[in-house]
């Protein structure tokens, strides 16, 4: 049998020569389409040849239609079929005479009756901005304080406040998200983080026997808030759904006396100079200009205590630790402004009685707590009265909750069941819950 010399390579076999010639093949292809001289578009090819050599019919380039004044175009509209030589013709648009949902056609946005001139910039429950924590402190023109208040977290500390064998119905309560909730080996957050938040909540509860007014709350889903208000001279707003609320018949006591909360007019914010406060957020000129709390007057529960997040296996809804804190300072902003703008009024001012309202995110294991106290609603300059954030973040209420150990080299390094129990980050999440009862 005659050798052949394929690329510098021998080969006697025939099954060999026919493999390096496909490779061959394959390399020449590659490097020819990543050349920028093939485009195969996407298309599926079955065979060989085609899959290696093969291009895609060539895209119909629309003619442009040249319009000389004076001269009218001759068609084959007359004859009402095509006619060589005879330009075609363009018909009006068809209006139908009835409403048709499913070939519906919205107006241009100039045309609606919520547009205006200036634009708003958006933040919703899907919004991760860049900045995280800082960005959002710069919209709602807010201190940040780091830890959460000592008069808050001592309401835990109490002996009358706590659970009855209160660790022990803590761990029960995380076993039952993880592990007897679900037959699954490995849950998923969407399943165990709002069983886990529930009932950490139900154990709360309990307490209603010491203090009675824990029963005036009530929680509340899939409620919409509304606030809008200026800064400098962009229009912002936040709005949308923002995770489960619980509301009280009476407010939350100021956590900041008038003496701390004037010295915050010396406080500076923190800038992000090149990049813009409005990166990342929806811009729109469509837009109502109203302020909703998400509840008709009259509502039994009118006032904001805490928002509860928790984190989904939904990629396009998963945030970092760092855009989950700043989601939760805009919302719990958004649902005191809205509520202070409700009580006294559209007109920028600083308010005689603060609004507060705390929130609390979690992904099933790790917990974050803000305290937000909303001083102003002159948000417009960066001078005068500041707001308030409290925050501590990133507390683990355990290290792991595992269905099977996990051994590495024959060595247990993390047994079976729940393990690294963290006490102290139920405590804050008692304390916030005790606040305004106690």
């Amino acid at each position: 049998m005659p050798k052949v010399v394929l690329h510098g390579v021998r080969s006697n076999e025939p099954m060999l020569l026919a493999v390096q010639k496909g490779n061959a093949a394959r390399s020449a292809f590659l490097n020819y389409s990543h050349s920028g001289r093939c485009d195969v578009g996407g298309r599926r090819f079955f065979s060989v040849t085609c899959s290696l050599f093969g291009r895609g019919p060539p895209s119909r380039k629309e003619k442009k239609t040249v319009d000389i004044p004076g001269l009218e175009r001759v068609t084959y509209a007359d004859r009402m079929h095509f006619v060589p030589g005879l330009a075609k013709p363009i018909f009006p648009e068809w209006q139908r005479d009835w409403h048709d949902p499913h070939h519906y056609r919205g107006p241009n946005n100039e045309e609606m009756k919520l547009h205006k001139e200036n634009p708003c910039y958006v933040f919703n429950q899907r919004t991760k901005i860049l900045e995280g924590v800082r960005q959002a402190l710069w919209l709602t023109k807010s201190k940040l304080i780091q830890g959460l208040p000592e008069h808050i977290l001592s309401l835990a500390d109490d002996p009358a406040n706590q659970i009855e064998d209160q660790d022990e119905r803590v761990q029960q309560a995380i076993r039952h998200s993880r592990f007897w909730d679900t037959t699954a080996l490995r849950p998923k957050r969407d399943r165990f983080c709002p069983v886990l938040l529930r009932d950490l909540l139900h154990l709360c509860g309990t307490l209603q026997v010491k203090h009675t007014s824990l029963s005036k709350r009530i929680l509340a889903e899939n409620y919409r808030v509304a606030a809008l208000w200026n800064r400098e001279s962009d229009v912002f707003q936040v709005r949308g759904l923002n995770g489960m609320l619980l509301n009280s018949m009476t407010p939350l006591p100021a956590v900041a006396q008038s003496g701390e909360v004037l010295a915050t007019e010396n406080h500076t914010l923190e800038t992000f100079y090149p990049i813009s406060p409005t990166i990342d957020l929806q811009c729109t000129y469509v837009y109502d200009q109203k302020n909703d709390t998400g509840f008709r007057d009259g509502y039994p529960y009118p006032h904001t205590h805490t928002l509860f997040f928790t984190e989904t296996e939904d990629s396009a809804a998963k945030f970092k630790p760092e855009q989950l804190r700043a989601k939760m300072i805009m919302f719990a902003f958004g649902n005191a402004l809205a509520r202070a703008k409700a009580l006294h009024g559209e007109h920028p001012q600083v308010l005689e009685h603060p609004v507060v309202v705390q929130s609390i995110a979690t992904d099933g294991r790790l917990f974050q707590f803000i305290v937000l106290q909303l001083n102003t609603t002159d948000l417009g300059p960066d001078t005068g009265v500041k707001n308030l954030v409290w925050m501590d973040q990133d507390q683990l209420l355990y290290d792991y909750a595992k269905c099977r150990p996990l051994i590495k080299k024959k060595i247990v390094t993390v047994p079976a069941g729940l393990s690294g129990y963290q006490p102290e980050t139920f405590k804050k999440f008692l304390a916030l819950h005790l606040h305004g009862a106690v």
